[in-house]
Formats: C-alpha cells, structure tokens, sequence
C-alpha cells in the first residue's frame, strides 16, 4: 500500500512515528496520525484542518489530556493499532472512490474521518469540529482539479486546473460526481471491492477487472 503514498502521505507517517515518541507511547494510533498530518504542515489534510482553526499544539493538548504521557519513549519499530491500520486501509478506500491512483494526506484524513471512533476522531469533537464539516472541507479544496500522478511518480499533491472541456461536453465525470456524493454506494460487493483493494497495491500486476 505505501508504494501508492505521495511523498507528503509517507512524511505523515514518519511525523506520525515521531509524534508517538514525543509522547512516549509505544504504538502509532488515530491521534498519531492526526498529528502526523497537521505537523506535515503543506498537505491537503493540513489546509483543510488549519482552515477550521485546528492546530498542532491544540490537538498535542487533547492527546495528552484524554490519553496521558507515556513512562519511557520507546526504541526501534512502533507498530500501528488495528484502528491506525484500519484508518490506512480505509485511506485507499477513499482514493478509489475519488478515482485517484494515489493515496495523498487528504485520503489519509478522509479515513480517519470515515473510522470515526478513534482518539483522533473524538479529538476533533471536542476542538468543535463537525466530521461531516471536516470532508466537507477536504472535497472543496480538492475541487476544481484533477487527479494527481501515481506516488512512483513523485507526485505533489496539488493537482492542476482541468482543461478537460470537450470530455465535458460528451462524457460524464466520475471522479467529480464522487466527490458531490453523486454515485450510488457499492452494496454487497465487500469481498471484491477488498480484492480490488489488495490488487492495486501490488508493484506490478496491478490493474484489476471486474466481470459480471
């Protein structure tokens, strides 16, 4: 899967490490990444948090206030908990829906908001963030612009304007009626959207077909 993170997707997740020993917790969770993804500092995710007046030190205090401060910072590898994965995985969800072949911070905070039961998700409640607000700001900067390059590529997070006003004029964009929440859900297509998922983060032979 972090194969498909853009550069500033990955630095989130090395802050989010970062941000785990500060607080000398020995496990990367919601609130880690949350973390990760406002001190990452230029993303998407970071735009659309600073936009609604959440900060770094802001969301420090909640942590340490709903959570507490570790005894000892931890050394070597700090694994993810199930929430914090699930928040990943949830993270490719919402780029394939989106139509992006990507993972950017803004799918990553898209997942946190989509878990939402997680430390991060009541840290945003109680700094008077309504979730659905939170996408809602995410969409909105991210319309108006096309779909970035693959992270393989190097590529930056902020797409560029779409000239696309022929393919406007005789097709229908997907990608943009997923972002107004235009298309139906996918219902009873668990397993294979799962496959889906599992075969487009391969290195190679990662192009999936669905027949029937």
């Amino acid at each position: 899967m972090f194969e498909r993170f853009t550069d500033r997707a990955r630095r989130v997740v090395v802050l989010a490490q970062e941000e785990a020993k500060l607080l000398k917790h020995n496990y990367i969770g919601t609130e880690h990444i949350l973390l990760g993804l406002i001190h990452e500092g230029e993303g998407v995710a970071a735009k659309a948090l600073e936009g609604m007046g959440i900060s770094l030190e802001q969301v420090r205090d909640q942590v340490t206030e709903i959570i507490g401060e570790g005894q000892q910072a931890p050394s070597g590898h700090i694994p993810f908990t199930p929430r914090a994965k699930k928040v990943l995985e949830l993270s490719l969800r919402e780029a394939l829906q989106l139509g992006h072949s990507y993972i950017g911070t803004e799918h990553i905070l898209l997942g946190l908001i989509r878990e939402g039961e997680g430390v991060a998700a009541q840290v945003l409640v109680k700094l008077g963030a309504d979730l659905a607000r939170v996408r809602q700001e995410v969409i909105k900067l991210l319309s108006g612009y096309q779909g970035k390059e693959p992270a393989s590529t190097g590529a930056r997070e902020e797409g560029t304007p779409s000239g696309s006003l022929v393919l406007d004029q005789f097709g229908r964009n997907l990608t943009a009626a997923a972002r107004e929440g235009n298309l139906d859900p996918v219902v009873g297509r668990e397993l294979q959207m799962q496959r889906v998922m599992q075969v487009l983060s391969r290195r190679t032979k990662n192009n999936p077909v669905l027949i029937g």
